[in-house]
């Protein structure tokens, strides 16, 4: 099997396994009944699963392209958030640990490399592009965990109450539960999204209009 087996068989069907089986259930033993082989063909590959891993982040990461640089600036920012959330959507199990693995590969650099030339571009100093990729970093990784694995899927109080309950004494949360479902996901995801960059906006033209305010 090995002559017949290549790295991207391999990514491919570890994507499968761990959306089957979850992070935790994940291991290379599974990957190799579902590729067919022995494990000792996958590790010809990938000497270890930290290397495997190492190649699926990439391969997710290498997949993102910069938005074209003649476009506004806010809607090259937004298409470069929007697609890295959409990872969360198409590999929801792997976005655990997706969302928290140090990218420091030379595939990720160079991704992270765009995304602050980007913050740059939009007028940005060095610190404040540092400063700001962190904060929308937190929001989106944020909601990437919490759409996929958060409030909705996570574990639950063992005493719960009923909806009667819930609509007698603590009616704000009854009211508000019906937009915390998934089907609200994107629109509330867009609403912090416009937040974010009306205030990224903000203290650009407001830096701006300080130097110029200076000047005179």
């Amino acid at each position: 099997m090995r002559g017949r087996l290549s790295r991207e068989m391999i990514e491919d069907a570890a994507f499968e396994v761990i959306e089957k089986e979850g992070l935790a259930g994940f291991s290379m033993r599974k990957l190799a009944a579902a590729l067919g082989c022995e494990a000792m063909s996958i590790y010809h590959h990938f000497p270890s699963v930290a290397h495997l891993h190492e190649a699926l982040v990439d391969r997710l990461i290498g997949a993102l392209e910069m938005p074209d640089a003649g476009l506004p600036w806010r809607q090259r920012m937004r298409i470069a958030i929007e697609d890295f959330r959409r990872i969360g959507r198409d590999h929801p199990a792997y976005a655990t640990f997706f969302v928290t693995y140090r990218m420091n590969s030379p595939i990720c650099l160079a991704w992270l490399n765009g995304i602050l030339s980007l913050f740059r571009d939009g007028g940005f100093d060095t610190e404040l592009s540092a400063r700001l990729f962190r904060a929308v970093g937190y929001y989106l990784m944020g909601a990437v965990l919490d759409e996929n694995a958060g409030y909705a899927k996570g574990p639950s109080a063992v005493n719960t109450v009923s909806d009667e309950q819930l609509a007698r004494d603590f009616p704000n949360v009854m009211a508000a539960g019906r937009f915390f479902g998934p089907a609200e996901f994107d629109k509330t995801f867009e609403l912090g999204l416009d937040m974010l960059l009306d205030e990224m906006e903000r203290l650009r033209d407001g830096a701006d209009a300080g130097q110029l305010s200076g000047k005179a």
